[in-house]
């Protein structure tokens, strides 16, 4: 949740940090929120963080200007949280 708003994804409230070969709810939370933060976006929500949500991860990163990894970690849920629930998109 951000500033006592609803947040526009709800799979879990856990942010570990996922990377390629990760799966589960948080993974979909982390696809659901790049699919809300990324123009011309459309990622499965199927829990597995292979090849296409590592890069959209990379993509978005870059775009934040934030340490592009390819991992979700503490610093990337933090601005995927805030440009998914966001009335605009990152790139």
């Amino acid at each position: 949740m951000t500033h006592g708003s609803v947040d526009v994804c709800d799979f879990t409230i856990g942010r570990p940090t996922l990377k390629a070969g990760s799966s589960g709810r948080a993974v979909q939370q982390a696809q659901c929120y790049l699919n809300h933060s990324l123009s011309g976006r459309d990622l499965a929500l199927d829990g597995r963080f292979g090849p296409v949500t590592q890069q959209a991860t990379l993509r978005f990163q870059r775009c934040a200007g934030i340490v592009a990894d390819g991992v979700v970690g503490a610093q990337t849920w933090s601005f995927l949280v805030f440009w998914a629930n966001s009335t605009d998109v990152v790139c």
